[in-house]
């Protein structure tokens, strides 16, 4: 299980640092194309909210494997004995089910998108479409491994220490 759940991190990974780099990328050209030459290329804004949409979609799962999801646990962690750890499955089995639920909806939102192109990119816009896809699979995924987590006792269920935070 430690080993699906690296790999899941790595792709995850890899694929907000791309999703960053396009952003960077198109948002540079538009800040030099608006500063040298008075108007910056018209795709640029499209690729952005792209760029913007596929770092969400990696990143969310991302943030929920690390514990950089928003997590409201100042109530259920102050509760005695195993109420803490039984409110995080619960929490965790919440959210691989409302993503669950949302999969065929999502699903058909990017089918949709084959049909439909993108104003100034002229690419079908269920490669924008694919990015909720994707960002229901990744926090899906994530919210599955602590739940299996969790039951096999691998994990407590809490957010992971990032580096340099002090325990």
């Amino acid at each position: 299980m430690r080993l699906v759940t690296d790999w899941m991190r790595i792709v995850l990974r890899i694929g907000v640092g791309l999703s960053f780099a396009v952003l960077i990328g198109a948002v540079t050209i538009q800040v030099l194309g608006r500063s040298f030459i008075l108007s910056s290329p018209v795709w640029t804004e499209e690729l952005t909210r792209f760029a913007l949409l596929y770092l969400a979609g990696f990143g969310t799962g991302l943030a929920l494997l690390s514990g950089d999801l928003v997590n409201v646990d100042l109530v259920s962690e102050s509760l005695p004995g195993r109420a803490p750890w039984l409110l995080r499955l619960l929490s965790a089995l919440l959210v691989l089910g409302f993503c669950l639920m949302l999969l065929s909806p999502a699903w058909r939102f990017t089918v949709i998108g084959a049909m439909q192109t993108s104003p100034t990119l002229a690419v079908p816009m269920n490669y924008a479409h694919a990015s909720v896809l994707l960002l229901l699979v990744s926090l899906a995924l994530a919210a599955l491994l602590r739940v299996i987590g969790m039951l096999s006792g691998t994990s407590d269920g809490r957010p992971e220490h990032l580096v340099g935070e002090i325990e």
